[in-house]
């Protein structure tokens, strides 16, 4: 039984992290805690078949974090995005502008002049005086994180069309903007 239990818990403990750090939105991430939740809850039960108080003490406050990781993102976050959301759809049937989430610009893709998926916006660079949006910032290729390359857009050639964050931009003309460093961006 108790090899039983450490498997389960190896396979929930490798799975919710690949869950939780692959960062795609708080729905994604709230099921890696409740994955997290059924390991820790199964290094436990080992440490217990295995008369590990240690492990057994561990994984009892690893439980209790990993709840409140499932409040965090499937409760809080979660609902704060719906909220988003829906002032977004209102705002679509509403007279005056139309209203986009700022919280999308760290995660929404970049679509170019025909529809083509250019990049990532991983960041945007706000006005502090004003509040305008100055620029975005567009991770481009690579593999979780590892050898992609950053490009700053700046908003007068982007904008939000349906929904989705959009630049006048082809391919060629993205490609041809300057790279950014991940830690040194312009400040003008």
């Amino acid at each position: 039984m108790d090899q039983l239990a450490s498997w389960v818990a190896t396979a929930a403990t490798i799975i919710a992290a690949c869950f939780t750090a692959s960062n795609l939105g708080s729905r994604i991430t709230g099921i890696g805690f409740i994955i997290f939740t059924i390991g820790s809850i199964a290094w436990f039960t080992t440490g217990f078949l295995t008369d590990q108080p240690a492990l057994m003490w561990t994984n009892a406050v690893m439980t209790l974090l990993n709840l409140f990781g499932v409040y965090r993102w499937l409760g809080r976050q979660a609902k704060l995005e719906e909220g988003a959301s829906k002032a977004a759809e209102a705002s679509a049937a509403a007279p005056g502008e139309d209203l986009f989430p700022a919280s999308s610009l760290t995660a929404s893709r970049l679509t170019g002049r025909d529809g083509e998926a250019l990049g990532t916006t991983v960041d945007a660079m706000l006005s502090c005086k004003g509040g305008q949006l100055r620029y975005l910032v567009v991770a481009q290729g690579g593999v979780a994180g590892v050898g992609e390359t950053f490009r700053r857009v700046d908003w007068r050639f982007a904008g939000v069309h349906e929904g989705a964050v959009a630049t006048d931009l082809d391919e060629a003309g993205f490609r041809s903007l300057p790279e950014l460093q991940k830690d040194n961006w312009p400040g003008a």
